[in-house]
């Protein structure tokens, strides 16, 4: 479970229902079917008009992976792995890692070993990663791209809300009490575009780049480390390689686990 999804969701809700009792505003004022229909179905309709349905029919899984912590390869996982297969392959050879491509467990990484494996040339496997790689983002941008269109939408959408609601106040000029509440409605379809807009559909697009992004490292990590021990490379210069991946402080800490790890080895 993402945690900060649901502290992000709450929070949005605390600050909208406090700061109007703090300010005053009836909270029930809330309650307002005409603006709600306005901006979630305008804001639907908008996107439904500007992309196929193809893309469209993704929306609740996209806002369901916003609640979910992603199963990405801990990358100093990652780095442990190679450095034990690319001693393997350099002793014994690439075909002795066939039964290891087949009990790992992310798909990426083991069709990868498999090419490997089989023979195929270095540069070939890191291409064809590569573009499975650049075509997971293009994907990836398009999920993002019908939350921020739609933080682009409601806002407007919540002028137009308030145009419509202030058109029937103007209807009721000659009751002061029945003009008040039309111009009080009149901003809740404002309020519900503008709290959509920033609070949710912005926000949930950023947190999706923000997961393609951590995926898109974990799997370029995936490549060098295939392709640098399908080279032949030494177990050192794999995790030199791959420690370029990790933040300066965890790479120390890398470091020294390796150092720990090699004088264990002399004393044995």
């Amino acid at each position: 479970m993402e945690k900060s999804t649901i502290i992000g969701l709450v929070s949005g809700f605390i600050a909208i229902g406090v700061g109007m009792v703090l300010k005053g505003a009836n909270i029930t004022a809330l309650w307002n079917p005409a603006a709600l229909m306005i901006i979630f179905l305008g804001t639907f309709a908008s996107l439904a008009i500007g992309f196929p349905m193809s893309e469209l029919k993704k929306l609740p899984k996209l806002l369901v992976l916003t609640f979910k912590q992603p199963k990405l390869m801990e990358k100093q996982e990652l780095i442990t792995n190679f450095v034990e297969w690319g001693t393997i392959a350099r002793r014994e050879g690439l075909l002795a890692l066939e039964v290891t491509a087949e009990n790992v467990q992310d798909p990426f990484l083991k069709n990868g070993m498999k090419m490997l494996i089989d023979g195929s040339d270095s540069e070939f496997v890191r291409d064809v990663m590569l573009e499975d790689i650049h075509a997971m983002e293009e994907r990836h941008k398009a999920g993002a791209l019908l939350f921020t269109q739609a933080g682009t939408y409601a806002p407007t959408l919540g002028v137009l809300g308030a145009v419509i609601g202030l058109i029937a106040a103007l209807g009721n000029l000659k009751d002061i009490d029945k003009l008040g509440h039309s111009i009080a409605a009149a901003f809740i379809a404002t309020l519900f575009g503008i709290f959509t807009g920033y609070v949710l559909w912005h926000p949930i697009a950023n947190k999706l780049k923000r997961m393609s992004k951590k995926e898109v490292e974990i799997k370029l990590m995936m490549v060098e480390g295939l392709i640098t021990f399908g080279l032949g490379g030494s177990a050192n210069s794999i995790r030199q390689k791959l420690l370029v991946f990790l933040p300066t402080s965890e790479r120390s800490q890398e470091a020294k686990g390796e150092v720990a790890a090699g004088g264990e080895k002399a004393k044995a």
